[in-house]
């Protein structure tokens, strides 16, 4: 049992019945901490000390430990390996700090030294999201802290909108570049928008050849959404069940009819951009065109957020750019309610009957 000062202040730092401890003395004068000390010391020995614990005892790393085995376990395998990845970088920082030592000042350092080593902006706010949602619980949930110091902490600006989509000569050359069982699966996602793991996961039970329409029965954020089927999926995926003679298991495979995994469909997917000669393109860019090329087709942004399942409108805002001709219809209805424009209108229209010669 012990002292040790952090900045000007003694915090006392201890083991007791397995269990480390670390207080703060709120005060910079060693002999009052001392004496403190001493009186925690009394406390311990007449079996009081721990009816009142204070908020200070748990550290960053028992936070998260906690919110691992509680929280992340209960997200998708990507989501849960996305925390583990950001742990990598916020525990040698946080890690043996009490929780109310951990002040916006840091978390903004933290931020700067993240950018410096070239983090993307997106990926230090999914860190950052990721304290925020710990110490959301610990202080409401759990009573291990006071405040969220996240909250007054603002995240990096992030340019997320979407400027890398497939041309249709693109389309055109990866198509030819590809086997086709691998065709197959890129006209579907160019057709659906559905993620590469709600394609692998897809069952024959969820499509609904009489309704035209297909379930998507776990989307990433949790939810079940329906996609209707155009001709074209449609009748591929007829021509599918037609020639492999099967009505369940799961739609897409590899050639040989085994379960297809990411792995093995990402390894063909880029051989065959190679071949095609098309740069800095990923099978995910795939979705990103299905919905460019609808809003570039005067779509509604929330008929583009229903069929890409995005909870909120927030990503689906990506795609606004692509959106001038639809708004262009917007300002037009303008035209038949506004008097001056209908004047404007008749002003430009090819004169009738005889005209008068300013000359004569």
């Amino acid at each position: 049992m012990g002292l040790v000062k952090r900045g000007k202040i003694w915090w006392m730092n201890f083991t007791y019945d397995g269990r480390r401890v670390r207080r703060s003395t709120d005060t910079s004068d060693k002999r009052l901490a001392e004496a403190i000390l001493a009186k925690v010391r009394v406390q311990i020995v007449e079996g009081k000390f721990f009816e009142n614990p204070r908020l200070e005892d748990h550290t960053f790393e028992e936070m998260m430990g906690r919110y691992m085995r509680e929280c992340s376990v209960a997200k998708s395998p990507k989501s849960a390996t996305r925390d583990r990845g950001s742990l990598n970088h916020l525990l040698p920082l946080f890690g043996d700090m009490v929780l109310n030592e951990i002040t916006p000042k840091l978390l903004a350092r933290y931020k700067t030294q993240r950018r410096l080593e070239q983090a993307a902006p997106a990926t230090i706010n999914k860190e950052l999201q990721l304290v925020r949602h710990a110490f959301n619980l610990a202080a409401r949930e759990w009573e291990w802290c006071r405040e969220n110091p996240m909250h007054r902490v603002s995240m990096e600006p992030v340019r997320n909108e979407v400027d890398r989509w497939l041309t249709l000569d693109e389309e055109d050359r990866l198509m030819a570049a590809s086997s086709p069982w691998l065709r197959d699966a890129i006209v579907f996602a160019l057709n659906t928008g559905m993620r590469q793991g709600e394609i692998l996961n897809l069952q024959w039970q969820d499509v609904d050849f009489t309704r035209g329409t297909l379930v998507v029965m776990k989307s990433k954020n949790g939810t079940r959404r329906t996609i209707p089927l155009n001709t074209t999926v449609y009748a591929l995926l007829a021509a599918k069940q037609a020639t492999i003679g099967v009505s369940q298991g799961r739609v897409f495979t590899t050639p040989r009819g085994n379960s297809l995994k990411v792995r093995f469909l990402a390894r063909e997917f880029c051989e065959a951009r190679d071949r095609a000669g098309i740069p800095d393109f990923r099978f995910h860019d795939l979705r990103h065109t299905f919905a460019t090329r609808l809003v570039q087709r005067g779509i509604d942004l929330y008929k583009v957020q229903r069929l890409l399942g995005h909870k909120t409108t927030h990503m689906t805002q990506r795609y606004a750019h692509h959106s001038p001709e639809s708004l262009r219809e917007g300002v037009k209805i303008l035209e038949s309610s506004s008097r001056f424009g209908t004047i404007l209108t008749q002003s430009t229209e090819e004169p009738r009957g005889e005209v008068c010669n300013p000359l004569i």
